[in-house]
């Protein structure tokens, strides 16, 4: 039988994965690539491989939630700042609401409310949707069928995290002043669920999103 449809070696499969994510303005995902690639392709495997070619050296491929994409390596990140300019600062309200939501989501507004211990005004979760990095999950199976929040995709790629499991422990966000409405104990479990996926956008350097008021 012919083999004139069989799939490409995967050097050339990894080069294909390689192009992509170069051109790529944001992160893709394996059925992105899959999708791009012949038929037979194994994103996966060329992913994997294009993940230990570039290990250690200047960019590195990063995984960015259920995406992948090229990243300056942490180590050389201070070579990327000299021109680095803050459009926008969150609120406190948006800080606190914001960090709530990555550490309990998924996370309703009226779970919100009894961590942070005051009312959360519909405009402090508008902009932070609005700006990418939060967006609303699934509905509870709950009376009333309250929507959820969660992060974004978008949210984790701006802090260089994988998933919202990377995020720093509860106590050193207590330390830089947030979550301090309530004692420790009464605090929901901050295991971040990922029964909802992520996905806002720039204008916040990671020191402003746990340490620093408006």
């Amino acid at each position: 039988m012919s083999d004139d449809f069989s799939p490409p070696p995967l050097e050339e499969q990894e080069r294909m994965v390689e192009a992509m994510l170069f051109a790529s303005a944001q992160p893709l995902n394996l059925r992105d690539l899959a999708d791009r690639m012949p038929q037979g392709s194994d994103a996966a495997e060329a992913v994997a491989r294009l993940r230990q070619r570039y290990e250690g050296r200047g960019v590195e491929l990063t995984r960015v939630g259920d995406a992948f994409a090229f990243r300056t390596a942490p180590d050389l990140s201070f070579l990327m700042q000299t021109e680095t300019v803050e459009t926008r600062r969150l609120s406190r309200a948006a800080t606190e609401t914001l960090a709530i939501i990555a550490y309990h989501q998924p996370v309703t507004r009226a779970e919100i409310e009894e961590i942070r211990g005051v009312t959360t005004s519909r405009g402090t979760l508008d902009q932070l949707i609005e700006q990418g990095w939060v967006k609303i999950g699934r509905r509870r199976m709950t009376p009333g069928r309250p929507v959820t929040f969660v992060v974004t995709e978008e949210f984790l790629d701006h802090f260089g995290l994988e998933t919202a499991r990377d995020l720093p422990g509860l106590s050193e966000l207590r330390a830089a002043g947030l979550l301090d409405s309530r004692p420790p104990g009464e605090f929901p479990s901050p295991v971040a669920n990922s029964d909802e996926e992520d996905d806002i956008s720039d204008g916040i350097r990671p020191g402003d999103l746990f340490g620093e008021e408006e």
